[in-house]
């Protein structure tokens, strides 16, 4: 396989990226016209649904089998999934119907077949001569249930051992059984007065195919003899058998016990082991039995070159997993089979993943195979707690506090910007350098909603702060070096402490993803802060905007300042659809103008702005006021404490759902986020603040205004409520200036409204192609620049024009907005609603993405009822409705996405991802994208033993197991004991033979080939012969003639 190179690849995606996006030429239109005509390529026959491929190490596995010369890796899962490996490069995902445990496998070796045993008593024979395994027979067992096979080598005759202790005949070929069975009481005889159990293990002697290995889970095991059908040896322990193994000459073998004891046996002692030994346990001084352990699941009996002999086991006990008693050995990879199919796209294709423990990984999945490139720990900019007493301030989880929620990425400027689950943001910038940072650049951000309370009179309020309403010039707030030192306000109550604490040493970073900025929301009056329900980043802007169920905060981290931060609400200013009460009686929190926090022109200095509205260290009233104000508000307190605590807990419980659609938050019980709806509904102020979080962020240059004549940069926010906000950023200059001018940022008052939550928002031109956000390209920031780069940089355009803003003043734009429940295609600058579409009445949309396909573009969703729908752009005509999957877990809701090239992929388990397409193009080349498992492999022969070992120790002996299982001298079993259920692999293979047509002529063709070059050989080496015959009976006969009338004497 290939090397694969982080850089390398970030710079053939961003190459790959521009030209893939590129658009149709645009269409002609006349000038002038409003809503020109966009001709649609997109049509239904573009689109089909199917899987392609499952990435990651298998869910919950339970069973795993082995073919060492198809060098394949089989691997069974508790939910009936079978995976097969091979080369990186060659897997297969199959799935059993029944969805039943896989309890054991077992592969016909170098047969390109596998056997499969359920818990629901069924054993299924694969087919894996073809690129996509089927199931060629089956064999329901009716009366016993199934609990352990074994298959000998090159056998078509598998041993089933049942929980009634009996042994039944398979014959795999015809998936029949045999009338050969050894019942259970035949086998023990009077060496036992009770049943012995269910079947735990079946072997074959490996010098003597005749004898046979049978382990009861009791304790008892038993050395049958087929021919003779009748038991030659049996072996008692006192402890129950989880796990048995031969030694390879056939004398001795070895059990594993529930105790944690290893018993080895020799064959032909049966009254008590050779040796017992306790791997795991303290071994007690005066020959005392050792301490009892956990049971060993797994024991195998090997021995290395240089003669030593020793054991291998898997204990639960042991933290480790692995005890070995061998020495090591230098060994290559052994699951190297199969061949590649032609999986390599022509598009690079990356898939950035985030986990439970802050680490963020990135994944090259061009290919079939996934490769890992690269992995950043974004824990590592945080102080981890060395005792268990030192816990992080967090009550919003108990566990995993760096687990990674949400992730924004520009694949132009790289800039990465991750969002974690204890209210963090970090944001990242690529370098190839490396550095080493003093200090950690910090914010610290006061993000809450506050609630309203009835008791509070008006009068009593402190004066407000004389903020202005409106846009202002924000005061950068030099970057923290260390979290705040107040960790509580007047009342006792946590404030104004952050969830993690950041590092304030210095910290050394490789080249990759080094940190940019980290900005975390804090305690406020006691109440946690919320959990990040949405995020994005701008490189171009050099802005981030994340937001909660609280509010919204933009914070530029060129300059390490905050710009805005309001509440929910305060967006609206005067049109909000909503009736809710004024704000809470927190008497010094700023009024609706003022949410601008931190961006103040006032005498209150940014430091004490964020303390807690309540510490009395900003109010200007004198000290006899201000003795009445706390009193009156410790009054307030003592009776609404409980009041808000309840509010808060409710909160945090709402807030772990506001990532997902309203109709999954079962503590909601909303059936409809319509703005339609009676605005006099019993539905509190409260429950109606808390539920419109922030769920849908954009940045682009677009018309912000109706009355706008050309596009500018601004930012797009989409609520729970099914509101979009537009806010406006006027920009500085770029170059120098970009770091020494404020960027001002102000609500435009646009309000757009649809049905349901807003989950995505796009832009089209004209002619119907997406016009992208503006980007910065990448660059090495940690190289000195020369004096020709800072001219450039000086001369550098501003950053508020981007492609977009070189059309024409009479040409307009189309915003494209999903919902929950509809798809509306608004004309911007007039704001009128172009096309609209219903996605869906009963059920709602989990996710939505604007993509690319086949040179045009489309909106894909997923409906939580299982339904996968595309639409046209920007008509919004229906392409495509096909049943996939309903929603069974939450992770499925949290990770679906759609990407472009009709790709999409969801994390169907804790550690798999499962691919699909939704291009026809893609469905019909699949076959010859899969790699294939089975390869034609000459069966290598059995070692020589030497003249001497096979004179005194006795070689091998066969066995006609056809003789003693057939029908001819065993009988016909029971016909109610198994059911046959043909399997619809024969078909498949049919197919796959059908398929593979060709390519078995070409290779018969290249045989052919190869015999008659070597016949070609043969006739001139014959004729070499029949030449040199010639000229040896012309010399014979030239002596013949010399010597013909000579005498013997005379020679």
């Amino acid at each position: 396989m290939r090397k694969f190179n982080i850089r390398k690849v970030l710079d053939g995606l961003t190459a790959g990226s521009s030209s893939a996006s590129q658009q149709p030429p645009p269409q002609q239109h006349t000038p002038g016209s409003r809503e020109p005509e966009i001709q649609e390529t997109l049509q239904s026959e573009h689109f089909q649904l199917c899987k392609t491929v499952r990435h990651g190490f298998p869910y919950q596995p339970s069973a795993l089998a082995f073919d060492p010369v198809q060098k394949i890796l089989a691997v069974g899962t508790q939910t009936g999934a079978l995976r097969l490996f091979g080369r990186p490069g060659v897997e297969c995902y199959c799935q059993h119907d029944s969805g039943s445990a896989v309890i054991q496998l077992q592969f016909l070796i170098n047969e390109g077949a596998l056997v499969s045993a359920l818990a629901d008593d069924t054993l299924h024979l694969w087919n894996l001569r073809q690129k996509r395994p089927a199931i060629l027979h089956s064999l329901k067992f009716c009366r016993e249930r199934i609990t352990f096979c074994h298959l000998p080598f090159q056998s078509k005759w598998l041993y089933v051992g049942t929980e009634r202790g009996n042994i039944h005949i398979v014959n795999v070929e015809s998936f029949t059984l045999s009338g050969y069975v050894i019942m259970w009481n035949k086998a023990i005889e009077l060496s036992s007065k009770s049943h012995p159990g269910p079947i735990v293990h079946i072997s074959d002697n490996p010098m003597d195919e005749g004898k046979l290995l049978i382990g009861f889970e009791s304790g008892t095991v038993v050395l049958w003899d087929l021919k003779s059908k009748k038991g030659d040896y049996r072996y008692t322990y006192d402890e129950a058998i989880h796990s048995v193994a031969w030694h390879h000459e056939g004398k001795q073998f070895i059990c594993s016990h529930s105790d944690g004891t290893l018993t080895i046996w020799n064959v032909r002692s049966p009254a008590k082991p050779v040796q017992t030994i306790t791997p795991h346990g303290k071994q007690l001084k005066d020959g005392k039995k050792p301490e009892p352990c956990k049971p060993i699941l797994k024991v195998e009996f090997k021995t290395s070159r240089s003669g030593f002999s020793g054991t291998i086991c898997r204990c639960c006990s042991s933290r480790k997993g692995l005890s070995t008693y061998r020495p090591c050995t230098k060994w290559e990879w052994p699951i190297n089979g199969g061949n590649w199919g032609l999986g390599a796209q022509s598009y690079p294709e990356i898939i950035i993943t985030g986990h439970a423990d802050g680490s963020v990984k990135f994944w090259d999945a061009s290919a079939i195979t996934l490769q890992v490139l690269y992995k950043l720990k974004t824990a590592k900019v945080f102080e981890k707690s060395r005792n268990k007493d030192d816990k992080p301030n967090t009550d919003i989880v108990d566990e995993d506090p760096y687990a990674i929620q949400i992730i924004s990425w520009c694949p132009e400027s790289r800039m990465l910007c991750i969002a974690g689950v204890s209210a963090h943001v970090i944001i990242y910038r690529f370098s190839k350098q490396e550095v080493i940072i003093e200090v950690i650049p910090m914010l610290e951000v006061r993000l809450l909603y506050e609630i309203n309370d009835v008791e509070s009179p008006e009068a009593e309020q402190a004066p407000p702060l004389s903020t202005p309403v409106g846009a202002t010039s924000p005061q950068p707030i030099p970057p923290q070096s260390h979290p705040s030192t107040s960790s509580s306000s007047s009342d006792g109550l946590r404030d104004n402490v952050p969830c993690l604490k950041v590092k304030n040493t210095p910290l050394k970073q490789s080249p990759g993803y080094q940190t940019e900025l980290v900005i975390q929301l804090v305690w406020v009056g006691g109440e946690p802060p919320q959990q990040i329900t949405s995020l994005a980043v701008n490189s171009s802007y050099g802005l981030v905007v994340f937001g909660n169920c609280n509010g919204i905060a933009i914070v530029d981290y060129l300059q390490k300042a905050v710009l805005l931060n309001l509440g929910t609400i305060e967006l609206y200013g005067s049109n909000d659809p909503y009736r809710r009460e004024p704000r809470s009686p927190r008497k010094s929190r700023q009024p609706s103008g003022a949410g601008l926090c931190d961006i103040n022109e006032g005498t209150v200095v940014p430091e004490d702005r964020c303390k807690s509205p309540t510490s009395g260290s900003s109010s200007p009233l004198n000290s006899d006021d201000e003795q009445k104000m706390n009193n009156f508000i410790e009054k307030v307190k003592t009776k609404s404490r409980k009041f808000s605590k309840m509010v808060a807990s409710d909160i945090a419980k709402m807030s772990r759902k506001l990532s997902l659609p309203t109709d999954l938050k079962p503590d909601l019980d909303v059936k409809d986020n319509s703005f339609s709806r009676s605005r006099s509904s019993s539905v509190t102020s409260i429950d109606k603040e808390s539920r419109e979080a922030i769920s849908a962020l954009h940045f682009c240059e677009t018309f912000t205004r109706k009355a706008d004549s050309s596009p500018s940069p601004c930012l797009w926010v989409g609520t729970t409520l099914g509101t979009v906000l537009v806010i406006a950023l006027n920009l500085p200059p770029g170059g120098e200036q970009r770091l020494l001018q404020p960027v001002i940022v102000s609500p435009s008052g646009t309000v757009l409204r649809l049905k349901g939550g807003i989950l995505r928002m796009a832009f089209l031109d004209t002619t119907g192609c997406l016009v992208p956000p503006a980007y910065e390209s990448w660059r090495e920031h940690n190289v000195p620049e020369e004096k020709d780069e800072k001219e450039k940089l000086k001369k550098k355009r501003p950053v508020s024009v981007s492609p977009s803003s070189s059309q024409e003043i009479n040409e307009n734009q189309y915003a494209v907005i999903c919902s929950e429940k509809q798809a509306k295609v608004i004309a911007l600058p007039t704001q009128n609603c172009a096309y609209k579409q219903n996605i869906t009445e009963t059920s709602f949309v989990l996710r939505g993405d604007i993509v690319a396909l086949s040179n045009s573009i489309c909106l894909a969703c997923f409906c939580a009822n299982g339904h996968i729908m595309t639409f046209s752009l920007p008509s919004l005509r229906p392409l495509l409705d096909v049943y996939y999957l309903p929603l069974t877990n939450m992770r499925i809701a949290r990770t679906f996405c759609f990407t472009n090239n009709g790709q999409a992929l969801y994390l169907v388990s804790p550690t798999e991802i499962q691919r699909l397409t939704y291009s026809q193009e893609t469905c019909e080349n699949l076959q010859e994208m899969l790699g294939e498992l089975f390869t034609p492999v000459e069966t290598p022969e059995a070692p020589n033993r030497g003249f001497f070992k096979g004179l005194f120790g006795g070689g091998a002996q066969s066995l006609d197991r056809e003789e003693l299982f057939g029908e001819s001298s065993s009988g016909k079993a029971s016909r109610s004991l198994a059911q046959h259920i043909p399997g619809p692999g024969g078909i498949e293979g049919v197919k796959g033979a059908a398929s593979g047509v060709v390519g078995e002529l070409a290779r018969a063709r290249l045989a052919l080939d190869e015999r008659g070059q070597k016949l070609g050989d043969l006739e001139e080496r014959t004729a070499a012969m029949l030449s040199s015959a010639d000229s040896f009976s012309k010399h014979a006969h030239e002596m013949m003639l010399k010597y013909k009338d000579k005498k013997w004497y005379q020679f």
